[in-house]
């Protein structure tokens, strides 16, 4: 019986021994291997134990190639493909963001921000110093152009004394329509109404961001006229209790204006309109 239990014995320790063998060698890694191992497992818990954090952001789809909705319904332009871009790069970056649209009339945007009824505002915006709260860094250039019905006879803002000029409200075309000598401005809430009613002669002209202008230039009834009114850049707006997001945007929008993606998000969503200008 002893030799039994001996050999029995033996042989449990020839196993574990095995055992032992078997697994040092399956779990060997050189330093380098071991190194990514663990900056792909804390990468991981980055990811997993930052608090998810929704982003609700004010956005006006009347303004294409911004924003506008297809024929379906759906929202869609270079704003948002750009911001799905910003929080797909965030979250890699190690946050846990979510963020939703929320449908305003531009003019509302702004107060909605101070109200803190949302996080951010995302619609074709451009600097304006009357506008209170903080912005992004530029990540696409912009100026206020003239726009008028495709067998108008005016040719520049000297024409329009005297006459109705089209602007959307609280946009700084509003401001530089202000600023047309003679001009009766008139402001309007829905960019595509005021273009359509530009069209239909309504209006004598209209004064919109130079995008906008090309999309609708591209799609026949309209032509630009005269100088630019005004240069400008495209930002992203917030409030003073977000600056953090805003400093993670901003990295952000580096990353993405470096990226071949902006070029290939601009070329499909600009270029296009003003090749055919």
């Amino acid at each position: 019986m002893k030799k039994t239990v001996s050999a029995a014995l033996c042989s449990a320790m020839a196993l574990t021994l095995a055992a032992c063998s078997s697994n040092s060698g399956s779990t060997s890694t050189t330093s380098s291997e071991a190194s990514s191992v663990a900056d792909s497992q804390t990468s991981t818990v980055a990811k997993s134990t930052e608090p998810e954090t929704e982003i609700l952001i004010g956005i006006s789809p009347d303004y294409p190639p911004y924003e506008s909705k297809s024929s379906s319904g759906e929202m869609e332009g270079f704003d948002l493909e750009m911001t799905e871009w910003i929080f797909n790069y965030l979250n890699e970056q190690g946050h846990n963001y979510t963020y939703d649209f929320e449908e305003l009339s531009f003019d509302t945007i702004i107060s909605a921000l101070q109200a803190g009824q949302i996080d951010l505002g995302i619609s074709g915006f451009t600097y304006d110093e009357s506008r209170k709260g903080i912005f992004s860094d530029s990540y696409y250039d912009s100026a206020q152009v003239l726009v008028v019905a495709e067998d108008s006879e005016v040719t520049s803002t000297d024409d329009l004394n005297g006459k109705q000029v089209g602007a959307q409200m609280g946009t700084t075309g509003e401001d530089a329509a202000n600023g047309i000598e003679g001009a009766e401005v008139v402001p309007t809430k829905d960019a595509n109404i005021m273009m359509e009613n530009l069209k239909a002669h309504g209006l004598d002209a209209v004064v919109i961001d130079k995008a906008v202008a090309d999309k609708y230039v591209s799609e026949g009834g309209f032509k630009i006229v005269g100088e630019d009114l005004m240069e400008e850049e495209n930002i992203i707006y917030s409030t003073e209790a977000h600056q953090d997001l805003m400093d993670q945007i901003n990295d952000a929008i580096k990353a993405f204006k470096e990226s071949e993606d902006y070029q290939t998000l601009t070329e499909k969503w600009f270029s296009s309109a003003e090749a055919a200008e």
